[in-house]
């Protein structure tokens, strides 16, 4: 089979989040997929099935080393890209349909590289439990106050996220994955703003996929998916930012986050990134 390994969410090459692609696998099991995404050994491994609905353009499975995500972002926008780069072309010019666990997810051609796809609505919102954030807090070495708030963020994955008092605190965090081995949680934190310089970042982003085994994410657009739909609707942060994520990995991760759009199914959020294609070859299923 055809196999890809795209890296998202940067526009520096090798800087981003890899993902690693598996073209035409409708013919392997879900074992043989929970394999081959334990051995590639990367955050997630999608695979590019026919889709089982004339709605669809494609459908992706997508598999972590501990198993498998109805729902991710980086995943999204680098299986689209993959399948376009092999051959794949939507129905509707410029904008395919992706089936996945979570159901449908629109995907859009920015052109030159850069991809978005349309946030989904959250499966679970509202404010964490206080037991729930002062766990959290001890197990990423934070204090109690240092968080502004705290919301559920499931969009599919199970994700919760903490507010924090800005960027630097975000850096700061050191958590110890043994302590919240069972959880998916994420921390941000804003930039002070500088109208002199629009091409700054507005926020600090990082993501501990615990339960999945990984101790941190390079970039995360499920997560930032729902960051968008939770801090945006609420206010907190502006219908267009640009979020960092991956620095103290030496990532240089973009995510820009676009609300309050007609054309966005759903949530009216777009969640874009840059998509390179490094690694194009040949997998073989034993």
């Amino acid at each position: 089979m055809r196999f890809s390994q795209v890296d998202v969410f940067s526009p520096v090459p090798f800087r981003g989040n890899p993902l690693a692609v598996v073209h035409d696998a409708d013919g392997l099991s879900g074992t043989q997929m929970a394999t081959i995404a334990r051995w590639t050994n990367l955050s997630e491994t999608a695979f590019l099935l026919a889709p089982t609905t004339e709605a669809a353009d494609y459908r992706v499975r997508i598999f972590t080393p501990a198993g498998e995500l109805p729902f991710a972002g980086h995943p999204t926008l680098g299986s689209c890209a993959a399948w376009h780069e092999a051959g794949g072309r939507p129905r509707m010019p410029g904008r395919a349909v992706q089936e996945c666990g979570i159901g449908l997810i629109t995907v859009r051609d920015e052109g030159a590289g850069d991809w978005s796809f349309a946030a989904p609505e959250l499966i679970r919102s509202g404010p964490l439990g206080e037991s729930q954030v002062e766990r959290l807090v001890s197990g990423l070495g934070l204090s109690r106050d240092d968080v502004v708030d705290h919301s559920w963020v499931d969009n599919g994955p199970g994700s919760c996220a903490l507010l924090l008092r800005d960027a630097e605190t975000v850096l700061a965090v050191r958590p110890d994955m043994q302590a919240l081995a069972g959880d998916r949680v994420g921390v941000l934190g804003r930039y002070p703003t500088d109208p002199a310089d629009p091409a700054e970042v507005d926020v600090e982003v990082r993501f501990f996929p615990f339960s999945a085994g990984i101790p941190e994410d390079p970039v995360t657009g499920s997560f930032q998916a729902g960051l968008a739909v939770w801090l945006t609707g609420n206010g907190t942060l502006p219908q267009r930012y640009t979020a960092r994520q991956g620095t103290v990995l030496g990532r240089e991760g973009r995510v820009a986050i676009s609300a309050g759009c007609d054309d966005a199914p759903g949530t009216g959020i777009w969640v874009t990134g840059h998509v390179a294609h490094l690694v194009t070859g040949e997998i073989r299923a034993v």
